[in-house]
C-alpha cells in the first residue's frame, strides 16, 4: 500500500507519502496561501524521492474541508484531477479530525474539540476521541457556530485557530495545525479496511451553502 495525501485547507501546503508502516516523504511550504504554487511541485517532488508513479498509488487522500474556501477548493480538484486520470480511489478526510489527529501526534492529548476559525464570527467544530487504533474519531457532528453557540458545544479541551474566539480564558496551548501527515494518519487506517470512493467523490465540505456569497463579501477573491 502507498498513499499520497494532501493538505491545503489550513492556508498552508503540505504533501506527504506513506506506505503501511511509515512515511516516506513530507513536505510543508508554511506560506499562506501559497498552495497554487507549490502543491504539484511538492508532489512532483516526493513522486521522485521515493520513486513513485501515480499509477502505483493505492489512493489519494485529502483534507476535504471545512477550512479555508480556497485551500479547500484547490485540495479537491487536485486530487479530482490526479485520480480520475489514472484511475484511483480517493479519501476524503476531515480537517476538523485531522486537527485532532494533530493534537494527539504533538500533545497526546486523546479527547479534543476541534476548533477552526470560519470567519464571520463563525466557528467550525466538533469532538473527537482516539480510538484503540490511535485515530481520533468524531462523536458529535461537525457545524458551523457564531461563538456564543460554540462555547456551549465543548465538550473537551478545545484546540485550533477558533479556540481563543469562543473562550476567552483560554489555557494556553502551543498552536496547532494539521498536516499532510495527519490527513495520512487517518487516511491509511481506511485504506487498510478499503474504505475509499470513486474519483467523482473527491468533493469539498465547506458547511456554508453561500460560501461564493459570504467571501466576496468579506473582499476575498
Amino acid at each position: 500500500m502507498k498513499l499520497l495525501a494532501l493538505e491545503t485547507a489550513n492556508e498552508q501546503c503540505s504533501v506527504s507519502i506513506v506506505d503501511e508502516d511509515q512515511t516516506l516523504y513530507f513536505q510543508c511550504d508554511p506560506r499562506a496561501k501559497a498552495q497554487t504554487q507549490t502543491i504539484l511541485p511538492l508532489i512532483e517532488q516526493g513522486l521522485q524521492e521515493t520513486q513513485t508513479e501515480l499509477t502505483d498509488l493505492t489512493a489519494i487522500a485529502f483534507s476535504r474541508g471545512p477550512g479555508s474556501f480556497s485551500g479547500v477548493r484547490i485540495n479537491a480538484a487536485v486530487t479530482q484531477a490526479l485520480a480520475w486520470a489514472n484511475d484511483l480511489p480517493v479519501i476524503p478526510v476531515s480537517t476538523l479530525q485531522a486537527l485532532a489527529q494533530a493534537a494527539y501526534r504533538e500533545l497526546g492529548l486523546r479527547e479534543v474539540t476541534a476548533v477552526l476559525d470560519a470567519r464571520m464570527q463563525e466557528v467550525y467544530m466538533a469532538s473527537y476521541q482516539l480510538d484503540d487504533q490511535n485515530i481520533m474519531q468524531a462523536i458529535d457532528e461537525e457545524q458551523m457556530l457564531d461563538y456564543v453557540q460554540g462555547a456551549t458545544y465543548q465538550k473537551f479541551t478545545i484546540i485550533g485557530s477558533g479556540s481563543a474566539l469562543i473562550k476567552a480564558d483560554l489555557e494556553s496551548y502551543p498552536q496547532i495545525t494539521a498536516h499532510a501527515d495527519d490527513i495520512a494518519t487517518i487516511a491509511r487506517a481506511l485504506a487498510k479496511k478499503q474504505q475509499w470512493l470513486s474519483a467523482e467523490m473527491a468533493l469539498p465540505v465547506y458547511l456554508r451553502d453561500n460560501a461564493w456569497k459570504k467571501i466576496a463579501d468579506q473582499g476575498k477573491p
